[in-house]
């Protein structure tokens, strides 16, 4: 067999010197650099792993403020349709007032004018009545050919004229 080794042109003291070579180099890039590649390699991972975590917890607080979100609106949107109707609500009552309060003042001014109307026939009669007598007793002196005593004829009439409305009403 060493003719065999040496005819591939391998040396063994070259062959052994070459494996202590590659294990001492071996053993120093397990320690110097295959350690800090792995601790290097894990710190990473870890820092991707925390990346990923932070990004999941944002995105879970995106969704919660999400929610919140959408049962704020929510909520503002009931409070608006709430104060819609209360003021919808205000609006019917201030009209029903306002139509209240119209009514109430046109029956005022109703009933003003009907006290007006009757103080007007009022003084209308009693002016009617006065003529009536007056010209009743001028009438009455005329035919008599006499001074008549015109307030106690004025009385009489009067009387006879209160007794016919009285009647005329009934």
């Amino acid at each position: 067999m060493g003719e065999m080794v040496d005819s591939l042109g391998i040396q063994w003291q070259l062959l052994v010197v070459q494996l202590v070579n590659f294990l001492v180099i071996l053993i120093l890039l397990g320690m110097f650099a295959y350690k800090p590649i792995l601790n290097m390699l894990d710190q990473r991972s870890a820092k991707i792993k925390e990346g990923l975590d932070q990004s999941e917890q944002a995105e879970k607080r995106a969704a919660d403020i999400d929610v919140e979100a959408k049962k704020a609106l929510e909520e503002a949107r009931k409070e608006g349709q709430a104060l819609i109707a209360q003021a919808n609500e205000m609006g019917n009552r201030l009209k029903e007032e306002a139509k209240e309060g119209a009514k109430k003042e046109a029956e005022a001014l109703l009933e003003r004018a009907r006290a007006e109307i009757q103080l007007e026939k009022d003084q209308a009669i009693g002016q009617l009545r006065k003529e009536f007598a007056d010209i009743t007793i001028f009438a009455a002196g005329k035919v008599i050919n006499e001074e008549l005593d015109a307030d106690k004829h004025r009385k009489v009439i009067d009387e006879v004229l209160e007794a016919s409305t009285l009647k005329g009403t009934e």
